[in-house]
């Protein structure tokens, strides 16, 4: 499609937004189409652009006037009213975070997957996509659903500091550089020191169901693109020690057995990039993701000798991720809005 349309990345100096602004760059979007704004206090720094720079300029509401596409890579409360104001403004808007979790008016976006909310009509001008723990579950889940069917999935999440964004790499350089000094800082943006720690919470839990938000958003992602039909998913998000990556434990339940090999044979034929080596250590790592928006699956193997039950491992840059998917979506909202 030619790139003269152009977009605005609210949260440009964010690790989502950077993602987006390389995306952008990656695919050769003219930098003179391209806004980068974010709150006032990062105006006139300079956001990283392919070979070039853009300068952050606070966003505004005026600022979201003449923009074909409105990245929001903030957190839920500052999308939450910027997303309307985007709207009324003419632009189609996606939402890289919870804020519209729970309003079905809001599509959720996911190319490739069933139960994509473009595929269907709808009103409004603004979509969310799903967050990186679901993007790697459903891209990993899909092929082995259609082949085999999936009737049970539980994951474990490691996710690193880097999913608290920007503010979650800072605290986490900074508790561990205090407490090699022999003092401890406070935590800000995690609920306990996440330096030499391992903390069982990612996000506010749900008095209802004991679950925290981030858990909760992996089934109702699932729920909302499989549809009824679909596979409970459960699982438990637990917060470590290092700065980027995410690494998912897989426990999986299939329709009908199938070898590891067979599984194997399968995610090759997908999107993935499959490291299934374990003796010559070649299997997916967050390090071996950072700042790459690639799925790593490996060390496929059946479950306690059972051939229907799977056990797996993916890795995830959770931003490169996600602004890769915000990405693909913007620019299929702005290629519908060209051919209307």
């Amino acid at each position: 499609m030619e790139r003269n349309w152009r977009v605005a990345v609210v949260g440009a100096t964010g690790l989502v937004g950077r993602g987006v602004l390389a995306a952008l760059a990656d695919a050769g979007h003219p930098d003179t189409q391209v806004t980068a704004l974010a709150s006032e206090r990062s105006a006139g720094v300079e956001a990283a652009y392919g070979h070039t720079s853009l300068e952050v300029e606070a966003v505004s509401v005026g600022a979201l006037r003449g923009q074909d596409l409105v990245v929001l890579a903030v957190p839920a409360e500052v999308a939450r009213p910027l997303a309307p104001e985007a709207q009324k403004a003419g632009a189609w808007v996606v939402d890289t975070s919870r804020a519209f979790l729970s309003d079905l008016s809001v599509p959720l976006v996911a190319e490739g997957l069933r139960g994509d909310g473009l595929e269907r009509p709808f009103a409004g001008r603004v979509v969310r996509v799903p967050g990186p723990v679901a993007l790697g579950l459903l891209r990993t889940l899909e092929p082995l659903r259609a082949a085999y069917g999936v009737t049970e999935a539980h994951v474990t999440a490691l996710l690193g500091a880097a999913s608290a964004g920007a503010r979650g790499l800072t605290e986490l350089e900074q508790t561990t550089a205090q407490l090699l000094s022999g003092r401890e800082l406070e935590p800000t943006h995690f609920p306990h020191r996440l330096a030499f720690n391992l903390v069982p919470q990612a996000g506010p839990f749900s008095e209802a169901s004991g679950g925290t938000l981030e858990e909760l958003s992996w089934r109702a992602d699932v729920t909302l693109l499989w549809g009824p039909g679909a596979p409970p998913v459960d699982g438990t998000a637990i917060l470590v020690p290092v700065f980027h990556g995410a690494l998912l434990a897989l426990h999986l339940r299939l329709g009908k057995a199938a070898t590891p090999d067979e599984v194997r044979a399968r995610l090759r034929e997908v999107s993935l990039k499959l490291l299934d080596s374990p003796a010559e250590r070649i299997y997916p790592m967050p390090m071996l993701v950072s700042s790459d928006a690639a799925i790593q699956v490996g060390r496929v193997r059946a479950s306690a000798g059972r051939s229907d039950v799977l056990e797996l491992v993916v890795a995830v840059d959770g931003p490169a991720l996600v602004a890769s998917a915000a990405l693909a979506a913007g620019e299929r909202l702005v290629a519908r809005s060209l051919t209307n």
